[in-house]
């Protein structure tokens, strides 16, 4: 079988011409405004799980939406189908659609002065040469490190190895076009540990834009299998208040919660627990957000925002004041502000860390829960109350003493993010928010 990615997707400059002639056709419909993306990508997934294939799947996706507006009257639609004919009909559809939905004042493409004038190259197409039969032996070498890591790993969930390689097109009646290609690889592994009657699962997993950035085929699968014994033995605590700690990967979703709340779509809705909080202090003085869209290489770069919109640095929150909003052309005009290019969400939003790393905010901490796992989805947007089911680590005196299950946290995270007491080095770069270990001074912690 050949490899899904050293075939190549549809040339981007091939997708750039689909959406000029999609947005021709919506111009003889009489359409004012018009917009196109389109997109291809080829991917090849193995999963191996017991030294056997479990499965192996080839994606060949494509697809092109186009939306109209007729005044301020919005008509979509989008088709996987990329034959003249068929886009013809999609075209056709969204200007059906447009004649029956109310008038919004707000409809609209973005400003044209606001289109991306450049389209830089950002280090993000990077074709892995693997094959199915590749694919599988490294699945299957993954899997065999994390059995073979210790004699308590017992079970599996299988190690998958993934890579896809995609182009994306983006036009609109403005004169804008662009377009870019990227891929991504990963190489994932899960399993169960048991002793003594007890079981405990976990995972690790590595992502990259380059598949020479991921991590060894056997670091991988020997740290889901340290992770997985790690948890043997967990206890449950009593009811307290003390510091709690997240590893990097969950810090970033405590983080995330305070994006979606001064997204423009939580803002202008009034379903944010940071309305209008612009200008205020959310977090300590030491805490910074920035974003940084054209980080070469970086799992969330991009040149512009799916309306065409340059994406550019920005700071988010500085010395822990909200500096503004995360806009798109819609809700920026619905608060009566200028989009930030944010239509397809933050891009590169970092988290700078004040301590070395996650040893020192252990030590920092003395006592307390380090936070491996949360369960469950217990955030109020509205409010910002906080209650989550929690798997992790007790902390005695800067050490890790022992696992603990069936605990849970609370808290409402206004007053949480002014409590952050810390934030590591050891950046999770896996995603479109990157921040290490976060130290949090005081929870409510329920327990027995």
């Amino acid at each position: 079988m050949n490899s899904a990615v050293t075939q190549k997707p549809m040339d981007k400059v091939e997708l750039e011409k689909l959406c000029r002639d999609v947005l021709d056709e919506a111009g003889r419909r009489g359409a004012d405004q018009a917009e196109v993306a389109a997109s291809h990508s080829l991917g090849l997934s193995a999963t191996a799980r017991l030294g056997d294939v479990e499965n192996l799947e080839y994606t060949n996706d494509r697809g092109i939406g186009i939306t109209v507006y007729f005044g301020q009257r919005k008509g979509s639609a989008s088709t996987s189908d990329l034959t003249a004919a068929a886009l013809r009909e999609a075209v056709a559809k969204a200007c059906t659609f447009a004649e029956h939905t109310a008038v919004d004042k707000f409809a609209g493409l973005a400003d044209a002065e606001l289109m991306a004038s450049e389209i830089p190259d950002l280090d993000l197409d990077h074709p892995w040469e693997i094959d199915a039969q590749q694919a599988i032996a490294l699945a299957i070498e993954t899997e065999a490190a994390a059995l073979g890591f210790d004699q308590r790993i017992r079970n599996s969930e299988g190690a998958t190895v993934a890579t896809s390689r995609g182009a994306r097109a983006y036009a609109n009646s403005h004169g804008f076009a662009g377009s870019f290609e990227k891929t991504s690889h990963s190489l994932s592994c899960a399993v169960v540990s048991e002793a003594d009657g007890e079981m405990q699962r976990d995972y690790w997993y590595s992502v990259a834009r380059n598949a020479v950035d991921l991590e060894a085929g056997e670091l991988v699968g020997k740290k889901a299998a340290k992770r997985a014994v790690a948890r043997l033995g967990a206890r449950k605590i009593k009811t307290t208040r003390a510091p709690v700690l997240y590893i990097p990967e969950l810090a970033r979703g405590f983080i995330g919660h305070a994006l979606n709340a001064i997204s423009g779509g939580a803002q202008y809705r009034k379903s944010s627990f940071l309305l209008a909080a612009a200008g205020e202090k959310i977090f300590p003085s030491f805490l910074q957000i920035e974003e940084r869209p054209h980080l070469r290489g970086a799992m969330a770069s991009a040149p512009y925002d799916a309306e065409g919109v340059a994406t550019h640095d920005r700071n988010i929150v500085s010395d822990g004041v909200l500096q503004g909003y995360v806009l798109s052309a819609y809700s920026a005009r619905r608060l009566g502000l200028t989009t930030t290019g944010n239509a397809d969400g933050v891009h590169n939003a970092i988290v700078p860390g004040n301590c070395a790393g996650q040893a020192d905010l252990i030590a920092m901490m003395g006592t307390g829960l380090m936070v491996c796992e949360l369960i469950g989805q217990g955030v109020n947007a509205v409010t910002g109350d906080y209650s989550r089911g929690v798997v992790g680590f007790w902390i005695e005196n800067g050490e890790i003493a022992y696992p603990v299950h069936e605990v849970t946290i609370a808290g409402n995270l206004r007053e949480l993010y002014q409590r952050i007491a810390g934030i590591g080095n050891d950046q999770d770069t896996r995603g479109a928010i990157r921040c290490g270990s976060l130290l949090v001074e005081s929870m409510t912690i329920a327990g027995a």
